[in-house]
């Protein structure tokens, strides 16, 4: 009998013991959730405003430069102004460089689908035309290479370099940013260059405009304007959307460091707490 008493005393003991461990964990846990999702509130409210203040600052020279009115999708310009702050960080860009310049192959080949915008001003400065490759499609652009020879574009961030003349004129050197996307630029001689086939008549004749070997191709009548604009270490993005294209100029990191600029001048204020 007392064996018996025993049992069921011990039986009691470890069952309370189990209960208050089982309680205790679930105590501590939920404490810890707590405190997580404080933490991942205080985050979010560290975070947000430094995110806000860069959505501001494209949303703000978006509206002043009529971007929306002329065709850009906003969501394309933000990718590009992501590029261009990252490749002045990494100091790919010009310091004085404040040109922007956009191409959105995801439009038609009949839409003017180039934008040259003045980040200091919030101006556009032009919105023309351009060519994409043989290789690359007809009206629309939906195949992009960086092979040689397959006469298709390539998509990504570059950065301009010098002048010079070729078979096509006074024309633009070309440095792609993107390995494995547009790096081979310099191999492929994909410059920036007028075109015959890059018009209006070309569009009511074909229903498309005419196509290059690869090069963003322009219109001979602003041509000359174009490289004038975007000549010497000034970041051009040639956009699509398609699967598998990834850039480390997209990397949103900066934006913990990113202050807008007050005036003209562009900065980027480290961190230093």
């Amino acid at each position: 009998m007392i064996k018996t008493i025993n049992g069921h005393m011990k039986r009691k003991f470890w069952l309370a013991a189990t209960l208050l461990v089982i309680l205790s964990g679930a105590i501590i846990s939920s404490r810890s959730a707590t405190v997580k999702k404080a933490s991942v509130a205080i985050k979010k409210e560290t975070v947000a405003p430094v995110a806000s203040a860069f959505a501001g600052y494209v949303t703000n020279i978006y509206q002043l430069a009529g971007l929306k009115t002329s065709g850009l999708d906003y969501e394309v310009f933000e990718k590009a102004l992501t590029g261009y702050y990252n490749l002045k960080e990494n100091n790919k860009l010009a310091k004085n460089s404040q040109i922007v310049t956009v191409v959105d192959f995801n439009k038609a080949s009949t839409v003017k689908r180039m934008w040259i915008v003045d980040l200091a001003k919030k101006q556009l400065l032009l919105n023309t035309w351009v060519a994409h490759g043989q290789g690359s499609g007809e009206l629309m652009a939906t195949q992009f290479s960086d092979k040689n020879e397959s006469h298709q574009s390539s998509l990504g961030f570059y950065v301009t370099d010098d002048v010079y003349y070729g078979k096509h004129g006074r024309s633009l050197k070309l440095d792609g940013m993107d390995a494995g996307f547009n790096s081979n630029a310099r191999a492929r001689a994909v410059v920036l260059h007028a075109a015959d086939y890059v018009c209006e008549n070309t569009i009511k004749q074909l229903g498309r405009l005419g196509r290059s070997y690869g090069c963003p191709a322009v219109s001979p009548e602003v041509s000359n304007k174009i490289i004038d604009l975007i000549k010497g270490k000034n970041m051009i993005y040639i956009n699509a959307d398609v699967n598998g294209y990834t850039s480390k100029y997209l990397n949103e990191d900066f934006l913990t460091e990113f202050n807008a600029p007050a005036d003209s001048s562009v900065s980027l204020t480290k961190n230093t707490q």
